[in-house]
Order: C-alpha cells, then sequence, then structure tokens
C-alpha cells in the first residue's frame, strides 16, 4: 500500500511478502520473493531515484497499535519535520484497509486519492476525497461494507482473485497522473475516474458528502468545509451600464448613401413587420405587382374547329 506521495519523501506501508503470485504486479522481481512488499519496494524505486528519501513500515495498519503509529505518520511525516504529508494514496486490495485510510484521513483533514481493480481484473476506478467537500469512502460504501460482512467469507479457499496487469498499469497511470496535476498544480484533477476495459468507458463523476455519513469525523469536516466556504469574501456583481457611443466629428464628411432612390425604396418596402423602437429591417418582401394579362387571350365558349377556321381566314 502506497501511502504517502510528495517531492523528495515517500512513506510505505505493507505487510504482505512478496510472492510468485505477485510477479505479475509489474513492479516486482523474482529474486524479491520473500522479502515484505514494502522492502522490494523501497529497493526498486531507490535504483530509480536513489534522491528519494523513504520511511518503510512493514505492519497491518487495522490493528489499534499500528493505527494510531500510521496517522502520526500522515500527521508528521512530511518532507519538513513535524508537517503533514501532501497526499495519501490507497493502493491496497481489501475494504478494511479502506476504511482504516478512510477513518485516519477524516479525522486528520487529510486529502487522499483511493484506488482499486475489480475481482474480474477488467474494471477499476479511482477516486480523489477531500474530507467536508467530497462523498468519503463511508458516505456510499459497498455493500460489504454498509452490511458489516467479514470479507473472508467471500473468498474460496485456495482460489485468487484474477489479475490481469495491462488493467492495473491502466489505473495506475490515472492514479499517478492525478496525483502529479494535484502536487504540481496544473490541469483538472479527476475527482472519481472509472475504467471498464471490457467496453473501453470511462465514467467521471463528482460525488457530494453525506449529510448522514456512519463516520462522525466526516459530518465534522462537512460542518467545518461550510464553515470555510461561508467565510469566503462574497463576489459581488455589478450591473454593467451600457456607454453612449459617441463619435469624433466628421472632418472628411463621410456619409453612408443608399443605391436607390427613395420612390424605388417606397416601392419595394412592400408589408413591414411590426419592430420594437430602434431596430430596422434589412430586406422586406416586394409589393405585390398587378398581373400584366395583354399577351392572353379571354374565354370564349367556341370549338376548337371553330377557332381553326377563324385562323384560316385570317
Amino acid at each position: 500500500m502506497l501511502t504517502r506521495c510528495g517531492i523528495g519523501k515517500l512513506l510505505l506501508f505493507d505487510y504482505d511478502k512478496v510472492e510468485l503470485a505477485n510477479m505479475n504486479r509489474l513492479f516486482y522481481q523474482p529474486h524479491q520473493a520473500g522479502l515484505s512488499k514494502v522492502e522490494a519496494a523501497e529497493r526498486t524505486l531507490r535504483e530509480i531515484n536513489p534522491d528519494v528519501e523513504f520511511e518503510v513500515y512493514n505492519y497491518n495498519i487495522t490493528t489499534m497499535d499500528n493505527f494510531n503509529h500510521f496517522m502520526d505518520r500522515i500527521r508528521l511525516g512530511g518532507k519538513v519535520k513535524g508537517t503533514p504529508v501532501d497526499l495519501v494514496l490507497s493502493c491496497v486490495d481489501n475494504f478494511e484497509a479502506r476504511m482504516a485510510i478512510n477513518t485516519a484521513c477524516n479525522e486528520l483533514g487529510q486529502s487522499w486519492f483511493e484506488s482499486g481493480v475489480s475481482e474480474n481484473a477488467v474494471s477499476g476506478h479511482i477516486q480523489f476525497v477531500v474530507p467536508g467537500d467530497t462523498s468519503c469512502f463511508a458516505c456510499a460504501p459497498p455493500l460489504v461494507v454498509a452490511t458489516h460482512t467479514d470479507e473472508k467469507t467471500l473468498k474460496r479457499e485456495g482460489v485468487c482473485a484474477a489479475s490481469l496487469p495491462t488493467t492495473m498499469a491502466v489505473v495506475a497511470g490515472f492514479l499517478v497522473q492525478n496525483v502529479l496535476k494535484y502536487l504540481l498544480q496544473f490541469g483538472q484533477v479527476s475527482y472519481y475516474l472509472g475504467y471498464n476495459a471490457l467496453q473501453d468507458f470511462f465514467p467521471t463523476m463528482r460525488m457530494k458528502p453525506n449529510p448522514q455519513c456512519d463516520d462522525t469525523h466526516c459530518c465534522r469536516q462537512q460542518k467545518l468545509f461550510q464553515e470555510r466556504e461561508a467565510a469566503k469574501p462574497k463576489q459581488e456583481f455589478t450591473e454593467e451600464i451600457e456607454e453612449e457611443i459617441v463619435h469624433d466629428e466628421n472632418e472628411w464628411k463621410i456619409e453612408l448613401v443608399s443605391e436607390t432612390t427613395e420612390d424605388e425604396a417606397r416601392a419595394a418596402e412592400g408589408d413591414k413587420p411590426q419592430l420594437t423602437e430602434g431596430v430596422t429591417v434589412a430586406y422586406t418582401k416586394p409589393a405585390a405587382q398587378a398581373e400584366d394579362t395583354s399577351d392572353f387571350v379571354n374565354a370564349t365558349e367556341l370549338s376548337i374547329d371553330d377557332l381553326m377556321s377563324q385562323m384560316k381566314q385570317l
């Protein structure tokens, strides 16, 4: 579980060991089998960038003693001694650990990223949690959390959940990209970004906090956030008054003259619609002209034979 990301310092927390089943994580290497995950991760990362400072803790954060120490390192483990961390990243594989991270961050008011991949390994998500401003993990918990179901009863003995490294790599890429946007302050951070590999579907949303959240620290952070928002100076909106356009004197006597005479204009005006004062039409339908019938023959009752005889006499 990666839980601290900042410029120059990284805190790592986990308690599992690297096994051959973990080799598809695109991070661990065969010769690291048997090491704790945090020790293996530190060695790999140190080879990539030896200038980064690391703190490594190999324990279960869900126990009481370890949880208190975990909170202490979030509160005081920043790059500058005695300052809080910049951001917490959750990359765990169970809901119990997620709830522990959620509780700690709610109590401390610490922003954090939650991430995960589904058990079928073809979908995943990342979620940016800002205590008081956005929904925390307990505001809309999964069914297994809401019903207080023991996760161990959902897993079959000896059967590992599906694992697809490409899905993990895509979700990890989304996570790191948004971490950089948040820390370096560029672009727009995604509050929730999902990934469905079967359909190439990427849902996004921003979830509001639940006022009836079971986490009391979340409800407290919501009140604090509302107080901070209310204390911000309100933006005043003033009505814009259009200034009258004043032209300079026409030194060269330039005028806009119509190409048609007044008589021609009146003849071509036709019907004008009723317009608001100050509005003019650019074109009007010409008035209907009387139809010239001089070239037409008057109707007659003569037959065609009679007409033909008259034409022969002409």
